[in-house]
């Protein structure tokens, strides 16, 4: 991502986080900050349609570590799908390896988005006290679950609002191309994938964790490796 846009998302984000400002006022600077990541991707994705290499299909390779790693993954996987990425879980030790596939600069906006969701929702959990008949463990995961989901969906609004807003009729047919080269991409390397089957979780604090997410930052503010930041979950 260019320094311009950072600058401009850092800005509205610090906007966002004065303590003068009203709730209304800081949702609309995180919503503007989120916009603008959003429309990054579209502008880049039109860019690759008229000059390929500028943004090539690729890979990288997250570590994920305990605690909470399969819920770190829950989180990333929320992330890079809306964001037209795919990611491959493998298991690492007590961890787990995540494969991410996707062009150069949509992978750019899940490391910078992951990241940065990774900060808050350890300062989430850290100001959430945990019920006394819920176990802690249990409680936890639901929260990062609710978390999770909140966050996704967020942030297939905003890709959505991005490609009505762009004014370029096409815009849609080469996002969804951009995905089947993606999916081509992971199919290549993993032609036997299985899908893993879904988790149930027994915690009360999905809805606590889901409104954390509704509440948190998704312009992406520490640029840090998420592989290293994703060790600050662990309590």
């Amino acid at each position: 991502m260019s320094e311009a846009m950072l600058s401009k998302v850092r800005k509205l984000l610090a906007q966002a986080e004065d303590p003068a400002c009203t709730p209304a006022e800081s949702a609309a600077f995180t919503a503007k900050a989120t916009e603008l990541i959003a429309r990054y991707g579209v502008d880049r994705a039109l860019l690759a349609a008229r000059d390929p290499a500028t943004d090539p299909v690729g890979d990288r390779v997250l570590d994920i570590v305990a605690p909470y790693a399969r819920d770190k993954v829950g989180l990333l996987a929320a992330v890079a799908e809306p964001l037209r990425c795919r990611c491959v879980r493998r298991r690492q030790g007590n961890g787990f390896a995540l494969h991410l596939f996707g062009f150069a600069s949509d992978l750019e906006r899940v490391d910078l988005l992951f990241t940065s969701l990774l900060v808050q929702a350890a300062h989430g959990l850290a100001a959430t006290p945990v019920p006394a008949d819920d176990h802690p463990a249990a409680f936890r995961r639901s929260w990062l679950a609710g978390f999770a989901e909140v966050i996704g969906g967020r942030l297939r609004a905003a890709e959505t609002a991005a490609v009505s807003g762009s004014g370029t009729p096409s815009v849609a047919l080469v996002l969804a191309d951009r995905s089947d080269r993606v999916q081509r991409r992971l199919a290549e390397q993993y032609p036997r994938l299985r899908t893993a089957p879904p988790r149930r979780l027994a915690g009360t604090g999905f809805s606590s964790g889901a409104e954390a997410g509704s509440r948190a930052d998704l312009g992406g503010r520490n640029l840090n490796g998420s592989s290293a930041v994703a060790r600050r979950l662990g309590r």
